[in-house]
């Protein structure tokens, strides 16, 4: 047999032998659908699904204590080879003094920047780089984390770099010039955006200028912070008696507590920090007005609402799911978007707090001439659910839309343990996540309708517009609205403020 014949005879043996292994796979597959075909509900809504079988696991299987008394919580991962870390720390800007507004985030911000121990900031950079670990430290309003990412075999290193970071930050002084520069550079755009002022104006309105909720800082008061000011927040924060610790990842749980006691050993305990104070400005309802040369106005209105763990919370978040928090199912999305086209996006938000009554707002952008009539539908809508219950199938969406996503506050390890830290800090209920569903499926249309009258008098709330007033105040061509419908008319004008001083503009 010649050369030519074998490769002949061989290629078409190979083409019997997919031909054959293609027929197998498509009696195999046309099986398949056939079986699934018969599956398939003629209609999406008539599919079925399983309920939902989802338990919050217990914190106290994770929470494990320190000789030293440091709070830790610990879960094993072992699909990566890595290692998280965060610790929490209470205090955050509710401890800035009164006269260096934003001292708190410039001094986390320079404990991860501003060099460790003896050494500079470059070198500490450089080390974590080659290391492979990412290390982050974040003041937010009442408490500030220190997190850090590493590979498990790093870890020994990364962790000791870190808690040098956390115990001896260098505020390197070259280092404190740079980031107060980029910082005043960054205020000098604070008017740049309509929404970053409607924020700043609607905060002082709420909480008052002197309350840590709507303190900013300005070019003066960046100027003030010095090492001498870093060390002593840094001091009243940062220690083992202020902090919880969560770390997860490719550890064994008895080793790795090993390693952080001795890691902590010898890092003095001081008190702990205070807790925010409440703020003493009451919102007074009326109409305001900051002006700015834009084409849509800006909008927020509300009032002051709740705390946290008031018995009337839940039922507020599915009152406030249906009104507008809920997208595209939310009556004020419905109304305001779908049905008129006055706004892209309109939404309410529902922001608790836990030492004192957050604040419940509704906030829209559009255009010049039909601010007035969105503003109208919005209120409107406010006070129709105030006035009659929600239907049966708005009530039923609402609660199957917090039930649902419930499982996602515990997505992963991580995330998992820093509720866990959460809810210590903040001392919620031990067996709060695991009633929470019950809780939420307890409640009624009366309860909605009897919140709603409690919360939600538009009387009592204050509307804010960012905008061109006299393209605003008119109203729309149709003669549906005009700003003078809210308030009999009276408007108070607030004026614009210089970026860096905030003091008001000419």
């Amino acid at each position: 047999m010649s050369v030519l014949s074998s490769t002949w005879s061989l290629t078409r043996h190979r083409e019997r032998t997919t031909g054959l292994l293609v027929a197998f796979a498509l009696v195999v597959l046309g099986g398949v659908m056939a079986s699934t075909a018969v599956a398939i509900p003629p209609r999406p809504e008539a599919i079925e699904f399983q309920p939902l079988a989802f338990q919050p696991p217990p914190a106290g299987e994770f929470r494990k204590v320190l000789a030293d008394g440091t709070v830790v919580y610990v879960a094993e991962s072992h699909e990566f080879p890595l290692i998280n870390l965060a610790i929490t720390f209470k205090g955050g800007s509710s401890l800035d003094p009164a006269s260096t507004p934003g001292l708190a985030s410039m001094m986390a911000r320079m404990v991860r920047e501003g060099g460790a121990g003896d050494m500079t900031p470059a070198l500490v950079d450089e080390t974590l780089d080659f290391l492979a670990t990412e290390v982050s430290v974040v003041a937010g309003a009442t408490f500030t984390t220190a997190s850090m990412n590493a590979l498990a075999k790093n870890f020994d290193e990364s962790l000791q770099l870190f808690l040098t970071m956390l115990k001896a930050p260098a505020f390197n002084q070259q280092r404190l010039q740079v980031v107060k520069a980029r910082l005043v550079e960054s205020l000098k755009q604070r008017n740049d955006n309509a929404s970053s002022i409607l924020a700043r104006e609607w905060k002082a309105l709420l909480y008052g200028w002197d309350h840590f909720e709507a303190s900013q800082p300005t070019a003066a008061s960046v100027e003030g912070i010095d090492q001498a000011a870093l060390k002593a927040l840094h001091d009243q924060i940062i220690h083992p008696g202020n902090m919880i610790v969560a770390v997860s990842g490719d550890f064994a749980t008895e080793a790795m507590l090993e390693k952080l006691s001795k890691a902590l050993a010898g890092w003095e305990r001081g008190p702990e920090a205070a807790a925010p104070a409440p703020p003493t400005e009451v919102l007074a309802a009326g109409l305001y007005h900051v002006p700015k040369d834009i084409p849509q106005g800006k909008v927020v209105l509300g009032k002051r609402a709740i705390q946290r763990d008031d018995p009337d919370a839940i039922p507020f978040e599915l009152l406030n799911e249906i009104l507008g928090a809920g997208g595209f199912t939310s009556r004020l999305m419905q109304k305001v978007r779908s049905n008129e086209g006055l706004a892209y996006s309109v939404r309410s938000i529902l922001a608790e707090r836990t030492d004192y009554p957050g604040a419940f707002q509704a906030t829209f952008e559009s255009k010049n001439a039909t601010v007035a009539l969105a503003t109208k539908i919005v209120l409107d809508e406010i006070r129709a659910i105030r006035e009659q219950p929600v239907t049966d199938e708005e009530l039923e969406v609402a609660k199957q839309g917090l039930i649902e996503t419930f499982p996602r506050q515990f997505e992963s390890k991580p995330q998992t343990l820093q509720v866990f830290v959460n809810d210590e800090w903040t001392k919620r209920p031990a067996d709060y996540w695991q009633t929470y569903r019950e809780k939420v499926r307890a409640v009624t249309k009366d309860d909605l309708l009897r919140v709603a009258k409690k919360y939600l008098d538009p009387d009592q709330m204050a509307i804010l517009v960012v905008g061109n007033w006299e393209a605003i105040a008119a109203g729309d061509l149709e003669k549906r609205a005009s700003m003078e419908q809210f308030f009999g008319g009276k408007v108070e004008h607030l004026p614009l403020r210089d970026p860096l001083t905030l003091q008001p503009l000419p």
